[in-house]
């Protein structure tokens, strides 16, 4: 049961936004003191994610507990009222959260998730400090170059043939 009347739940539930909260606003202020430079909401981008650091080709969703329905953390509890109604949004919000990602893998993004919970001030700095050093090890791994050689290598030494051991030879090549 409902301890707000319709009107007071509706009022309340109006006035929450899915843009500048507060979580995101956190991760934000900590990429852009740290030099990362980013856009939000990018329209060309399935999902819109929330930041977009194209040189890094990443999208970070900051996804809240309660609306993407996070698994095992305490901030997420399914309603009591209008449950069918509530289970249905989160499924729904969680099939949109996947199929989105799977889209922006294949245009070659990568995606980062980070949850409400993990911002809290407790887990606060290693949470930002991990996803700091993912974007440096993303960065550092898309710009490496990778060599491969054929599996039949023959004939494509540079180097000269190795020298045979055990016989010595002096500046003239005679035998010592």
């Amino acid at each position: 049961m409902d301890r707000c009347t319709k009107e007071q739940r509706h009022k309340n539930m109006a006035a929450i936004h899915s843009a500048n909260t507060k979580p995101e606003m956190i991760v934000r202020k900590y990429l852009f003191s740290r030099g990362f430079r980013y856009r939000l909401n990018h329209p060309r981008l399935p999902g819109h994610p929330d930041i977009v650091l194209r040189k890094y080709r990443t999208c970070i969703f900051v996804n809240g507990c309660f609306w993407h329905g996070h698994e095992g953390c305490k901030y997420f509890k399914m309603p009591k009222s209008n449950v069918d109604f509530w289970a249905a949004k989160i499924n729904r919000n969680r099939q949109r959260d996947k199929r989105v990602q799977q889209e922006l893998a294949a245009m070659g993004w990568h995606c980062m998730t980070v949850w409400e919970c993990e911002l809290k001030t407790d887990r606060r700095e290693q949470t930002l400090t991990s996803l700091e050093y993912t974007l440096n090890h993303i960065y550092l791994g898309d710009r490496t170059v990778r060599y491969s050689l054929p599996e039949d290598d023959c004939g494509m030494m540079a180097a000269e043939a190795e020298p045979e051991y055990g016989a010595a030879d002096d500046d003239d090549g005679a035998m010592i």
